[in-house]
């Protein structure tokens, strides 16, 4: 008798876990492809992942680029901007060489402005210094 109640308290566990994970809200996520302005001569080509946890503010990210005419100089997240319009940089990286990973605290403002579509990665080089290669991140 002793095993059936423990067993069944086992199993009550395992299946509130399982709600609880079910429940659990999902983080918005979202994407950009990368390529060039009409005005820019590249065969520059590149995508980025994002997530953000609104619990912890972050937005984490991954983009990744081939193609360009020459070393990325510089590389960020630009907002707020329409698409094909031009924003400053809000999340500079660590580094512009490909894969650029990693994690920024956004503002309240800065999380409404990315869940709105308003920013955009942009990669830039020596021959294009206001970007090579750029695209809007938009959720998925």
């Amino acid at each position: 008798m002793r095993h059936l109640w423990i067993a069944s308290v086992v199993l009550a566990g395992v299946a509130v876990g399982g709600c609880h994970s079910m429940n659990a809200p999902k983080m918005p996520s979202y994407a950009a492809t990368l390529a060039p302005e009409a005005s820019v001569t590249s065969t520059g080509k590149g995508a980025g992942t994002f997530t953000y946890d609104p619990a912890t503010h972050t937005l984490t990210y991954n983009v990744t680029y081939e193609g360009l005419t020459g070393p990325a100089m510089a590389a960020h997240i630009h907002g707020p901007a329409d698409p094909g319009a031009n924003a400053p940089p809000v999340v500079p990286f660590a580094s512009a060489v490909s894969p650029i990973s990693g994690t920024a605290t956004l503002t309240d403002a800065q999380a409404a402005d990315l869940a709105a579509g308003k920013y955009y990665v942009n990669i830039h080089t020596a021959a294009n210094r206001g970007g090579e290669i750029r695209g809007q991140i938009t959720p998925k």
